[in-house]
């Protein structure tokens, strides 16, 4: 039959897989890298995987297609549902590691920082090089997206900084220059499910946020969170002063 369905470009796409996890119906699947209709039958033609993909990729288009097979789809919903149900089963109530708490810092306080070590090179072993200990700047727990509450106090008139979780990795001053007095969430759009725009979009509209900074990895599956603060940002409806950083993968500062 003729009707409405997907269209993906291989060409454009990056495989960050957020159209994956926005298809409900699971239509969408990741082949050799780059995202691929699955299954004619699952598609229902509505477009729920449009608006995240970073890229454009994804655009309609009406062609000859099989009928939208409802009652299946249907069927594997409750079954996937049934799944994750039964996994949060298996995981205890109140992990420690989700409690939300503040992390007071006062100069002068952070364990060893004025400490020095010596550590040497194999290369020249009668050479040895001070290591000074570099302090965390880290003011709250948890860090992941996906689990800070929307509410939390440390929210409030905080510097915001959303970052890639790649990024502290790639970047090795990244306590000092960029998490320095801001409050950190992190997470990475390929690896996450879902869109982090809801998420927030609400702690931006809920709390005093004075300012918002992204730190980004170059690669093109790290557009999901910027593209992700900026439709926050326009859905909150405020006017924050922000800016974008991003990390090279061999660790500099691109722009």
């Amino acid at each position: 039959m003729l009707r409405q369905i997907i269209k993906i470009d291989k060409e454009k796409c990056n495989g960050c897989g957020l159209c994956v996890s926005a298809c409900r119906e699971g239509a969408i699947g990741i082949t050799d890298g780059k995202a691929e209709l699955l299954r004619d039958d699952y598609c229902d033609g509505l477009g729920n995987c449009l608006p995240v993909c970073p890229t454009g990729a994804i655009t309609f288009e009406q062609r000859e297609a099989l009928e939208y097979n409802e009652a299946e789809v249907k069927n594997k919903m409750e079954i996937n549902q049934g799944q994750k149900a039964e996994q949060k089963k298996s995981v205890p109530f109140g992990c420690p590691g989700t409690n939300a708490r503040a992390i007071c810092r006062e100069t002068g306080t952070e364990p060893a920082a004025a400490a020095i070590e010596t550590n040497t090179i194999a290369t020249a072993p009668k050479a040895a090089i001070p290591v000074i200990p570099a302090a965390t700047q880290l003011n709250q727990w948890p860090v992941q997206i996906k689990l800070v509450p929307v509410n939390a106090p440390y929210f409030e008139n905080a510097n915001l900084l959303v970052s890639a979780d790649c990024a502290a990795y790639a970047y090795g001053n990244f306590h000092a220059e960029y998490m320095k007095n801001k409050i950190t969430i992190i997470g990475c759009p390929k690896l996450d499910e879902g869109d982090y725009s809801e998420k927030l979009t609400a702690i931006i509209k809920n709390n005093s946020i004075k300012s918002v900074t992204v730190v980004r990895m170059e690669v093109p599956c790290c557009g999901g969170i910027e593209n992700a603060v900026i439709t926050a940002l326009k859905n909150s409806g405020k006017m924050i002063p922000w800016s974008v950083v991003t990390i090279s993968t061999d660790g500099r500062i691109l722009d």
